[in-house]
């Protein structure tokens, strides 16, 4: 059976899951996670995209990545077979790396997009590797809480839906929303089912 097309247009924002094989480790060691984020700045200089939120987890990544000119595909490919290429010879393995195709859910509304974020920040702390999602090195979410330095990541797009201080009715938002009520946001219209300017 043919594998189904990906939908894509420019300014396309997407949730990228990507796992190691058989749910094995991609990251050994602190070295893999900074090669990761290297290659991905390297891919990011051949096919510039933007990219709003990540997480490496040690058996699987996270991305919230908008594209720009290239498609999704294009990115991933470069992505995925330069890290693999990099995994393999330093740990003298051979064959795939990554599970089957990278996962791509198409964000369609602003909702869907604040709710990924906070999805993808609270990974480590749904997998119990830490007790705070500010605890985990290998997320953008200091970045978002605490204006931390990140050179990979934009924060601009996901805060500017949030009163000032952002970052705190963000860090609010991400941490505590099911225990209070939602801060408000603040909605923008988007152009039919897809905002494109964004």
């Amino acid at each position: 059976m043919p594998r189904k097309k990906r939908v894509w247009f420019k300014y396309a924002m997407y949730h990228i899951t990507n796992r190691g094989v058989r749910k094995m480790a991609i990251f050994y060691q602190e070295d893999d996670y900074l090669k990761y984020l290297e290659i991905l700045e390297e891919t990011r200089q051949q096919y510039p995209f933007t990219l709003h939120a990540y997480c490496l987890m040690t058996n699987h990544v996270h991305l919230l990545l908008q594209t720009l000119d290239h498609p999704i595909s294009i990115i991933m490919k470069q992505l995925n077979t330069q890290y693999a290429k990099y995994f393999n010879k330093k740990y003298n393995l051979v064959g795939h790396l990554f599970q089957s195709r990278f996962g791509s859910e198409l964000i369609d509304s602003l909702k869907y997009e604040l709710d990924v974020s906070k999805y993808i920040h609270l990974n480590p702390v749904e997998a119990y590797m830490v007790d705070k999602a500010e605890d985990y090195r290998w997320s953008s979410y200091r970045a978002y809480a605490f204006h931390e330095s990140n050179p990979h990541v934009h924060t601009e797009k996901i805060l500017s839906h949030f009163p000032p201080p952002a970052s705190y009715h963000y860090q609010q938002f991400t941490e505590q929303q099911d225990k209070l009520d939602p801060p408000p946001i603040i909605i923008k219209p988007f152009v039919g089912k897809f905002d494109h300017t964004r």
